[in-house]
Formats: C-alpha cells, sequence, structure tokens
C-alpha cells in the first residue's frame, strides 16, 4: 500500500476514532449521606415554602425525577456496598455496619470495569467501607462516618488533616481540584463525589446558622404517632425524637462539648430553663433538629451548584450526566422518629435525581420501581461496559429514554440485619409493590420470633394503620412474592 494511500485512510479513520471519544458520557455522582426526599424542593411536600434546595431542583428541571427510587437496606455501609456491586446485602458481604461484617474489596465492582473500559475514576468523600479502596485512579476518603469539623481524610499515600474547615466544603474542593486540574483529560471520566452531610448529628457550618432561624417547620401529621395498629417491633425501637434524641451530641443544648459554641448559646440557655416538658420538648427538639439538618443540606446543595458551574465553565455540561441521590432516606418526624433503617416509605424509598443533556425530556418523572443495585449497572450502561450476569439489579438508561421494558419489575426485595445494633430495630425483610407492602419481623426480641405487617399505599400513604391477616388474599399473593423474590436474589 503506497505511502498516500495509508495518510488518506488515517484521514478518513482518525475524525471517527476522536469523536468516539468525545460521544463518551462522563458520569458526576453525587450522593449524600441520610438526605430525605421530603427535604428536597422538586419532591413537593409541605417545605417548598422555604426552598431548600435551588441547585439540585435545576437538575431535576433540567433532567428526570425519580418518584419511585428505594434502597435493598437501609442504613448507610450496605447501601454503599450495593452501589458499587450492583448486589444485594447478603451477597456482596456488607449486611450491616459494623466492622465484623467485612467488605470483600477485591470483590467485581463497577468502577473496575469502567477502568477496564477506558474511564478515570475517582472518588472523594465519604465511603464508610473499611480498606483500601480499588478501582479509582484517584480516591480521597473520609474514616468511617467522618467528622463535620476538622476532618481527616484518608488517601493512598496517607492521612491528610484539614484544619478549621467544615467537611462539605473540604469535599466540593477536593473533587473540583480533580476536576479542573488533576485528570486525564483525554479520557471520559466517572467521578463519585459523596457528603457525610446530613448524617447525625447534623452540625451545620458556620455560616448558615441563622438560616431558618425565625421559621416554624410544620410538623407532620403522625409526630405523636402511637403505634396502635403496629407489631412489637415497633414499639421497641429507639428512633423517637422524644427518647432517643439526645440533647448533647444531637441537640447541641447540653453537657460540656458545645458549651463554649456561641451559636448554641440560645439552646443552652433552653435547656437550663427547664421550662420544656412533655410534648412541648418534643416539638422543641423537632424544630431544633429540623433548622440543624436542612442547614447542613444548605451545604450540600451549595456544593450541587458550584460542581454544575464548574462543569460548565470546563465545556463538560454537554458531554456530562450529573445524578444526585442518598445512601437511604430518612425520618423527618414521621411516626415520631429520626435516622432510617424501617422499611416504611420515609427510610425506604430514597431521592433520585439524573440530568442528561440530549437524552433526557427537561422535567420528567419516572414513576417505575428503582432500587440502588442498580446504580452500577446503569452506570457500565452509560459507559457502554458489559455488564456482568451477576450482577442484581437492572440498568435504568431504557427509563432514561422513555423506553421501559416490558419486563420491568412489579416488585421490590428490602432485607435490614442489623439487630442487636443501633436504634434496636429488629430484624426484618419484606415485598413492595406500588400498591401495597408487606413486612416480616423476625428473630430475637420478636413476638413468637415473627411478626408481619402489611399495607394498602393507596389508601394509606402514611403506614399508619397495619391491616395484616393471614387470611387475606392480597397477603398471600405477597407471600408468595416475597418467596420468589428470595429465590430471584439467592436470599439463604
Amino acid at each position: 500500500m503506497k505511502n498516500s494511500q495509508v495518510i488518506w485512510i488515517l484521514f478518513l479513520i482518525l475524525p471517527l476514532t476522536i469523536l468516539a471519544q468525545e460521544t463518551k458520557q462522563n458520569i458526576v455522582w453525587i450522593f449524600s449521606d441520610d438526605h430525605s426526599y421530603q427535604t428536597i424542593g422538586a419532591y413537593g411536600g409541605n417545605l417548598q415554602f422555604l426552598n431548600p434546595t435551588p441547585n439540585i431542583d435545576k437538575l431535576a428541571e433540567q433532567g428526570m425525577r425519580f418518584e419511585r427510587s428505594y434502597v435493598e437496606n437501609s442504613i448507610c455501609a450496605p447501601s454503599r456496598a450495593a452501589l458499587l456491586t450492583g448486589k444485594m446485602s447478603h451477597l456482596h458481604g456488607k449486611t450491616i455496619n459494623r466492622k465484623e461484617a467485612v467488605f470483600n474489596h477485591d470483590q467485581q465492582q463497577f468502577q473496575k470495569i469502567l477502568q477496564q473500559n477506558g474511564y478515570q475514576t475517582a472518588m472523594i468523600g465519604k465511603i464508610h467501607l473499611d480498606g483500601k479502596m480499588q478501582g479509582f485512579d484517584y480516591w480521597e476518603v473520609l474514616p468511617g462516618q467522618g467528622k463535620y469539623y476538622n476532618p481527616q481524610f484518608i488517601t493512598e499515600e496517607g492521612e491528610t488533616n484539614y484544619k478549621d474547615r467544615y467537611v462539605t466544603e473540604v469535599i466540593t474542593e477536593r473533587a473540583l481540584n480533580w476536576l479542573e486540574k488533576e485528570r486525564d483529560k483525554s479520557k471520559p471520566f466517572m467521578v463519585m463525589i459523596h457528603h457525610k452531610a446530613p448524617h447525625r448529628n447534623w452540625d451545620p457550618a458556620k455560616q448558615h446558622m441563622d438560616l431558618y432561624e425565625d421559621i416554624k417547620i410544620p410538623e407532620p401529621n403522625n409526630l405523636f404517632d402511637d403505634y396502635s395498629t403496629k407489631a412489637t417491633p415497633v414499639h421497641n425501637q429507639e428512633l423517637d425524637i422524644a427518647t432517643s434524641m439526645n440533647l448533647t451530641s444531637d441537640l447541641k443544648a447540653s453537657g460540656d462539648r458545645y458549651k463554649n459554641d456561641n451559636r448554641f448559646t440560645a439552646r443552652y440557655q433552653k435547656i437550663a430553663s427547664g421550662e420544656l416538658k412533655g410534648k412541648d420538648l418534643v416539638r422543641w427538639k423537632y424544630q431544633t433538629y429540623m433548622k440543624d439538618y436542612l442547614r447542613c443540606i444548605k451545604s450540600v446543595d451549595e456544593s450541587v451548584g458550584q460542581v454544575v458551574k464548574s462543569l460548565k465553565e470546563q465545556g463538560l455540561d454537554k458531554n456530562t450526566i450529573v445524578i444526585y441521590s442518598s445512601d437511604q432516606g430518612f425520618y423527618m418526624g414521621e411516626h415520631g422518629w429520626f435516622d432510617k433503617r424501617m422499611m416504611y416509605e420515609e427510610s425506604f424509598r430514597t431521592p433520585l435525581i439524573v440530568k442528561w443533556p440530549g437524552k433526557i425530556k427537561p422535567g420528567s418523572v419516572n414513576t417505575d420501581l428503582v432500587q440502588n443495585i442498580d446504580f452500577a449497572e446503569t452506570f457500565l450502561d452509560i459507559a457502554g461496559a458489559p455488564i456482568p450476569k451477576d450482577m442484581q439489579g437492572k440498568s435504568i438508561v431504557p427509563l432514561l429514554e422513555g423506553k421501559k421494558p416490558k419486563d420491568w419489575r412489579k416488585s421490590l426485595y428490602y432485607h435490614y440485619y442489623e439487630y442487636p445494633g443501633a436504634h434496636a430495630v429488629r430484624r426484618h425483610e419484606g415485598v413492595a409493590t406500588k400498591k401495597y407492602k408487606l413486612i416480616r419481623f423476625y428473630g430475637p426480641d420478636v413476638l413468637n420470633n415473627e411478626e408481619w405487617e402489611f399495607y394498602d399505599l393507596e389508601k394509606d400513604p402514611s403506614e399508619m394503620n397495619n391491616i395484616y391477616s393471614n387470611t387475606s388474599k392480597t397477603v398471600s399473593k405477597l407471600k408468595k412474592e416475597l418467596t420468589k423474590l428470595r429465590r430471584e436474589y439467592k436470599v439463604e
């Protein structure tokens, strides 16, 4: 072949190669900790008047909001392991937060496959999985839960302490540093920006302490739920604001820890006065908790705005998918609770918002059943990488394109394992459809080792009235569905 012919062939091929590289989608996965859908403006609810999340809401305006995104185990570390592996807790091995359930980093994870398919990968923030990260070209993570102030981060090179800094700001700063200065700009990328906020103990940035100070946060109708129809494990949990939310670390209103912090002087004085008792004390706790929580969210929302702005300034906004979600939902006083763990809607359900320029119709809303075991497959599908057959979820790319597969799931499986453990939530599993939910509590400290709850979600969306009956035809069908899901997901 003559040199002129070779040059002509290269002239034809090179532009196609460059085009293929340019059309590889970048992925920015912004993940918060315990962020409830109830406190995101795009999801409606009674906090819209506060405009708590304008930047997150803008992603929804420009992309798709998922109304029925759920987790398979509502607790931090197992949820993150499900994200990386595309598998249920019992298969990826991290069933509980405690260290005795070890996460094996050697196992298959989506970011390793992305690397093998030409992507550069980075993980910055909270991952809550002990051990050396794998499959990331760059990682800088918090040890365990991490700290809101003066946070420490771990990298491949060692530890870094950020003195007099706020954790959300540091995570954002480090993520932008990688995006703007350190990544290989010849490769498509996947960056995971994982915030600690708004995890307990809800310690806000100093500049946000005056937010919402003179506003009364609306109370949920079931703030004083008496659990009259519920199973005994629900009566014996330690999630309640009344007795389980403490005045010291949670509310910064007692003890020596925050005594000299002028942000909390008024709280100390309020509690020291002794005027708050009974329901008045619960209401004060609720207001204080909610305002601190929303202040933490404000920092996260500002971070989302900074990341989106940086992408635009770099000319990446048209070729980058931005996804916002959380490791699980959270109780904002519903049933009188804070925290997560239970299979009730507020902690079972999680926000999911996806902006994909040129692919998603702006302002779209999806109501199909999606679960956190779907995320790994989705990232691989976006990248055009192979999806291993032993992953248990499904790519949501067809849903993003408005093309729901005929065989899309009609039910979800849930399983919570950590008992004995924090908040004394008993082990339970369950099945949920769009219309019904069946929950089975089992094991130690459960009456006769097994108790059931059943809810009609259309008639009782707040899940106040347990109407379980072992003679119900619907319950019988759901028990069969539960058995089928156990078999499909290989639950022992």
